[in-house]
Parts: structure tokens; sequence; C-alpha cells
């Protein structure tokens, strides 16, 4: 675990103490007024900055996993929490996913995949983050609800007479959504 990982786990519990203390669960005999909730918020959010900072810039903390399928056997899940995860296709059929991350990083790479019909990908996170690697030989539309938290469309706009779509829909909180059309390297 890296030293950001560290510090930032420390923010969180920091600000969760400082909650419990404000909400009378424990008594740490902190002085509180409506206006130390900001307090807490503020090392939320740079506690779980820190953890995604630190995920998304050290590659080799990403654990490298088989691609999971739903109940229907066709549909990815992935469920990520307080780490990082990596999904690759390699010449798999994708048939649409559900990704979830809460307080770490998912990154999904679809460069390899078979891709012949329009797919929909839901994605959400909480004070996490998602990276999705789309080939160039499809279509994205993405629809997204964000609350201090974003998606980065990083495809080109283009739209390929003929190609499938890929349909992003994306809820974040305190999170984001990366998604890049690269080429597949051999």
């Amino acid at each position: 675990m890296s030293r950001r990982t560290i510090i930032g786990i420390i923010f969180i519990v920091a600000a969760l103490l400082k909650l419990a203390d404000m909400w009378g669960i424990v008594q740490l005999n902190w002085n509180h007024s409506w206006t130390e909730y900001f307090g807490p918020v503020l090392l939320l959010y740079i506690g779980a900055e820190l953890i995604i900072y630190s995920f998304s810039k050290n590659r080799s903390q990403w654990l490298q996993r088989p691609v999971p399928h739903g109940e229907d056997g066709k549909r990815m899940c992935c469920n990520v929490r307080l780490g990082a995860d990596e999904y690759v296709y390699r010449g798999e059929a994708f048939h649409g996913a559900r990704l979830d991350a809460f307080c770490g990083g998912l990154r999904l790479d679809l460069r390899k995949a078979v891709i012949s019909e329009d797919e929909e990908i839901d994605i959400h996170t909480f004070m996490g983050g998602v990276e999705l690697l789309v080939p160039p030989t499809v279509n994205v539309i993405v629809k997204s609800h964000n609350f201090l938290g974003g998606v980065d469309n990083q495809t080109d706009g283009r739209s390929i007479p003929d190609a499938p779509t890929i349909h992003i829909s994306a809820s974040n909180f305190l999170g984001g959504v990366d998604v890049k059309c690269l080429e597949v390297k051999d």
C-alpha cells in the first residue's frame, strides 16, 4: 500500500470520527457547530482523492481479475470496494456491464472485446473512479448524473455508420468516469 493510500485512509477515519463525535455516537470532547460539518466533508474528499490518485497512478496495485458474468451468464457485474481491479477482454463477446466503485478504482479494457450490437454499461461511483477503454470501432453515448464528480468522455464524438454503440449511464457521487478510445497495441 502506498503512502498516499495510507494518508487517504487516515483522512477518512478522522472525518468519520469527527462525524461520530458530532452525532453523539462517541465522546471525543471535540467542539462542534454547524460550520464544522465542512471539516469532515473536506477530510472525506481529500482522503478519497488521495486513495483514487494512488491507485490510478500505481498500476502495480491493480488486481487483474477474470471477467465476472451476471446471473444471465452474459452481462458483466463488478463491485470494487477500497481497492482497484482491472478487467481485460481478450476476444470474448461483450454483452453489457454493471460497474460499482466504492472508495476504489475499476478499469475495464474493451479494446479486444467482440462488440457486435448495441450494449449498455451502468456505472455507479461513490468516492471512486472507473476507467473505460473502448475500441475505435464503436460509437459511445454518455448520460450521467453527478454530485461533485463527473465523466470525462475522451472519445472524439464521431459517429460511425452501422457501428455498434456503447450506451454509458453513469451516476457519480464524489467520483468519476474516464472514457478513452484507444487502438489495440500488440
